[in-house]
């Protein structure tokens, strides 16, 4: 079985370096996982760079492990993120994690016109608190080395990230297209749109169309908005295997 990953600050780094993890961090590591000394485990900055180690000292909100090796994985010349609209109940927990455990770099939460849950004030800081705190698990069940970067996103906002973008896909069920009939750039970085339950909007479709984005379609039924993003992602890594 693949080596627990945990999540730490660290800079350059080289075998036999001490890292230190600590407070809840470290507390789920020892009192949930049960990371004993003398233990390999994985430990990733969240920023791409990681480490195998071996636990050198428990405490109990101290994890101690001393590096064995740098990991240099090898890392998509694509990448991808998300426009994720706002989604009631468990949905968008679901939209977010399995978007984190296929790799998504990046998670916009968009506030739809068709989004029935509402982030203001305090409610919307707790929201996107538990999204982010939702990749950061994610990425470690997936044993991933980045922690997608999550913020908050109007339609200007989902636009202005599509106008920066290499390329920047609408799924949408009436789209002519499919996602494998799309040209994709060979490296850059990428953006899918998932809209709410109710659907994008035909102005946002347009607003997002004039900004570049292209409308795909990714199956012959309508998916769900807190599985379309994962089943997109499947879909172009293997695109992206193909090339």
């Amino acid at each position: 079985m693949t080596s627990a990953l945990f999540l730490a600050e660290f800079g350059d780094i080289a075998p036999e370096a001490l890292i230190t993890i600590t407070g809840d961090e470290a507390h789920h590591a020892v009192a949930v996982k049960r990371i004993e000394v003398g233990e390999t485990v994985l430990v990733a900055d969240g920023r791409g760079s990681a480490v195998t180690a071996v636990v050198e000292e428990t405490g109990r909100r101290e994890l101690t492990v001393r590096v064995v090796e740098v990991l240099h994985p090898d890392q998509p010349a694509l990448t991808w993120g998300v426009a994720q609209a706002l989604a009631k109940g468990d949905r968008s927990d679901l939209a977010v994690q399995t978007a984190t455990e296929l790799g998504t770099r990046r998670i916009l939460a968009w506030q739809a016109a068709r989004s029935i849950v509402r982030w203001q004030g305090d409610r919307g800081d707790k929201s996107l608190e538990k999204w982010r705190a939702t990749c950061r698990e994610a990425t470690k069940q997936a044993r991933r080395f980045f922690v997608p970067d999550v913020s908050f996103a109007t339609t200007a906002d989902v636009a202005e990230a599509i106008a920066l973008a290499d390329v920047a896909l609408v799924l949408h069920e009436d789209a002519v297209d499919h996602i494998a009939d799309i040209d994709l750039p060979s490296e850059g970085t990428g953006l899918l749109i998932v809209g709410p339950e109710g659907g994008i909007t035909p102005d946002e479709l347009d607003r997002f169309l004039e900004a570049g984005a292209r409308a795909v379609s990714i199956s012959d039924g309508v998916l769900r908005t807190s599985t379309a993003a994962a089943v997109a992602l499947g879909q172009l890594d293997v695109l992206a295997r193909r090339s």
